[in-house]
């Protein structure tokens, strides 16, 4: 989740941190979904490992979008979780990203195309977060060009 918000950082879109369980507190995981459009909340994303059924429940009791990262937790690499959060049931939706870090950073950067939808300020710096890893293709393509001539 580190990788989330450092990526929620870079593009200044405030976030809070919340720690619940679908399965060991269910009270508490039941009020963060019903309440976060109260609090202003756009986009939920969540990371769950093993059963990884937060994602779903937090989808079942709120409108917001809901984004998955399954996270790596048991001896099974997080296939677990994947599957846990990519195999909703229909009319429950939640946007499954990938296991682990890229998973993580791809879930804020989903949760930014989203809000950016009505944001031109924000749509500028993805436009520019987008170019600039172009750029740095090009960069390690000339390096690599450098390198092998030598």
């Amino acid at each position: 989740m580190i990788e989330t918000i450092k990526s929620l950082e870079d593009f200044g879109i405030p976030h809070e941190v919340f720690l619940t369980s679908a399965h060991r507190s269910p009270e508490r995981t039941t009020s963060f979904a019903k309440g976060a459009a109260k609090r202003g909340i756009k986009v939920i994303i969540v990371g769950a490992g093993a059963a990884a059924h937060l994602a779903g429940v937090i989808a079942s009791q709120s409108l917001l979008p809901v984004i998955g990262i399954p996270i790596d937790a048991t001896a099974l690499g997080g296939i677990d979780a994947l599957l846990s959060i990519a195999q909703m049931p229909g009319g429950v939706p939640v946007a499954t990203m990938a296991v682990g870090k890229a998973g993580a950073k791809n879930a804020a950067l989903l949760a930014i195309r989203i809000l950016a939808v009505e944001d031109e300020s924000l749509q500028k710096k993805l436009r520019a977060f987008i170019q600039k890893m172009a750029q740095d293709i090009e960069k390690k393509q000339e390096n690599m060009t450098s390198c092998r001539k030598s």
